[in-house]
């Protein structure tokens, strides 16, 4: 069975704050009217919808897609249903869990169970995300359009970027149980940008 997690792109798509100037625009540039041909232009930032983040996102000088391997976003998975957390994820919520190293991780959150943006998303707190480095897991994935919120200086972005800790936000987990399954993650081949849209799929 393939589970297809990806956000749907479209102009009234959820985007981070709701803000305006986050969401993607869609511009006829041909069409069957006066050409033989129909076109569309995109004008979509790179945070939108289901997404990888690099570390120059939140660290001055950090790597780029440019670093990325495939190998890293291809392999297994374990899905932990966190949906009973009204605010944020713990090392407390994370210890119910046997993590391994090179384990990665996508959290299915009370986020998966709406389509509006939610102001107060659950999120991974500073003191998890250092947990989570200890453990030396491979990545994480979030439901929520951030991996934080309301944490000053990103300090959950930090900890995982800077120990090579990938992260997807973004994620559609509503119909997803928890278990195991094998991912696969193909952001766009985009040269030296701090994120990039991404499929990504889930198979059991």
């Amino acid at each position: 069975m393939i589970y297809d997690v990806s956000m749907l792109i479209h102009d009234k798509m959820q985007v981070y704050k709701n803000k305006e100037d986050k969401r993607p625009i869609f511009k006829n540039a041909l069409n069957h009217i006066d050409n033989q041909v129909h076109e569309t232009n995109l004008y979509i930032n790179l945070h939108t919808g289901t997404h990888v983040d690099y570390p120059l996102h939140m660290i001055d000088k950090g790597d780029t897609s440019d670093s990325e391997s495939l190998l890293e976003l291809i392999g297994s998975c374990k899905v932990l249903d966190l949906t009973e957390l009204d605010s944020k994820i713990t090392i407390n919520d994370l210890k119910k869990y046997p993590i391994e190293e090179d384990d990665f991780l996508f959290f299915k959150t009370k986020n998966s169970l709406s389509e509006e943006f939610l102001h107060d998303f659950v999120y991974l707190d500073k003191e998890a995300a250092q947990y989570l480095k200890d453990k030396k897991i491979r990545g994480v994935g979030t439901d929520g359009l951030g991996i934080e919120r309301s944490q000053p200086n990103h300090e959950t972005h930090k900890i995982l970027l800077s120990n090579g800790i990938i992260i997807i936000e973004g994620l559609r987990l509503k119909d997803i149980i928890e278990k195991e399954y094998e991912m696969i993650c193909l952001p766009l081949k985009i040269k030296s940008v701090e994120a990039s849209l991404a499929r990504v799929i889930l198979m059991d």
